[in-house]
């Protein structure tokens, strides 16, 4: 199977500018003092242009009873493995599987500094030599937009066998030093029949803890487990996301409709969330179970069906993650929540603290059958 991603949405310009890089989260918030737990990241709350701060811990009263939080359960991989082309060093990160047995990769060139950088050139045949004599050779571009990505055909090993012997989680300038790869693991993990898995964690849900999911369960939110495997991501173009393997089971679209039905909200924890529930939703609104590849890039233009509200991190200008944003809670909303995060220094990226996005509250009506002159 050969998957194209077609034109990227042109991004409009951000009023808020650029990141400075010292707001880059460079470890894991457990690794910064004594006591922390993975839900010691800050929370930024926006209900239309609204914001308010919080901390993670805050989630369970910051949610309701009957609410929805609909969660990736798609295990990281560890999808970087060194590999040398002729005589030159190369990393390739491994991303998707396609239907066929290729994969979809990326090389790039080591940086010296325990990370990669992008890496110019690369053609059809170009071949790579990877740990336990495996080959692999680059047979044509994932999509017609750039040569970033490749598929490429694998001989000599089974692939996951070898990233699961010589990989290592991918990892990106940013941080400080790599890590293993249960620190890329959230909370809603579990282990593919097939051993499939993202290829860069779907980091939205890393702030969970298992006492944290608890504290929600006994306060009536309710969870939907869906699977999308993420692929990788660009850290230098921002493209927008290419086709990705999802499933919504039965069991979590029942659900989903449900809450619907009544007065709860449907909150996507991640982008992945959002592009796997919209993918099954039909135009009638209705999501059913559905398994396959999402092509679906959520823009304002075509917005969402199901999903009331996101949880997700924050996202550089350029990321086309942000018309996804836009989509769920317009574009005001969006610039005035960057703007706040970046007054009160929120970190950003995998390891940073994250943005809870929910309807804007609705003004109470007044009762003027007495009392109102």
């Amino acid at each position: 199977m050969t998957l194209a991603m077609g034109v990227p949405p042109r991004e409009p310009v951000r009023a808020w500018g650029r990141v400075p890089e010292e707001l880059s989260a460079r470890i894991p918030v457990e690794q910064r003092g004594p006591g922390l737990d993975r839900d010691a990241v800050r929370l930024l709350v926006s209900r239309g242009t609204e914001v308010s701060h919080h901390a993670f811990v805050e989630l369970p009263r910051l949610l309701r009873a009957g609410d929805l939080l609909v969660v990736n359960t798609s295990p990281t991989l560890a999808a970087a493995v060194d590999g040398r082309v002729g005589h030159a060093r190369v990393v390739v990160h491994f991303s998707t599987r396609g239907d066929d047995g290729r994969w979809a990769v990326e090389l790039r060139e080591p940086d010296g500094k325990g990370t990669t950088r992008a890496r110019t050139g690369g053609s059809a045949g170009t071949e790579a030599r990877l740990p336990g004599g495996v080959r692999l050779v680059l047979e044509e571009p994932l999509s017609a937009c750039g040569e970033r990505l490749w598929w490429a055909r694998v001989s000599g090993a089974e692939v996951l066998g070898m990233l699961r012997e010589h990989g290592r989680p991918i990892r990106y300038s940013y941080t400080e030093r790599d890590q293993p790869l249960s620190v890329y693991q959230t909370v809603f993990a579990l282990p593919s029949a097939d051993g499939a898995g993202s290829a860069e964690m779907p980091s939205a849900a890393r702030p969970f803890t298992a006492r944290l999911v608890a504290e929600l369960v006994s306060r009536g939110v309710q969870f939907a487990p869906i699977t999308l495997h993420a692929g990788v991501a660009s850290a230098e173009v921002h493209e927008p996301p290419y086709p990705e393997r999802f499933s919504v089971p039965e069991a979590s679209a029942r659900l989903i409709n449900a809450v619907r039905a009544g007065d709860g909200r449907v909150v996507a924890v991640g982008t992945t969330a959002v592009r796997a529930v919209e993918s099954a939703t039909g135009a009638d609104g209705v999501v059913r179970a559905r398994e396959g590849w999402s092509d679906l890039v959520v823009t304002p233009e075509r917005g969402v069906r199901v999903v009331d509200g996101l949880l997700t991190g924050l996202h550089e200008p350029e990321a086309s993650h942000l018309l996804m944003l836009e989509a769920i809670a317009g574009r005001a909303a969006v610039d005035r929540s960057y703007e706040e995060a970046l007054r009160g220094l929120y970190l950003w990226h995998e390891f940073g603290d994250v943005h809870l996005i929910l309807p804007a509250e609705a003004p109470h009506a007044v009762d003027c059958s007495s009392n109102c002159w």
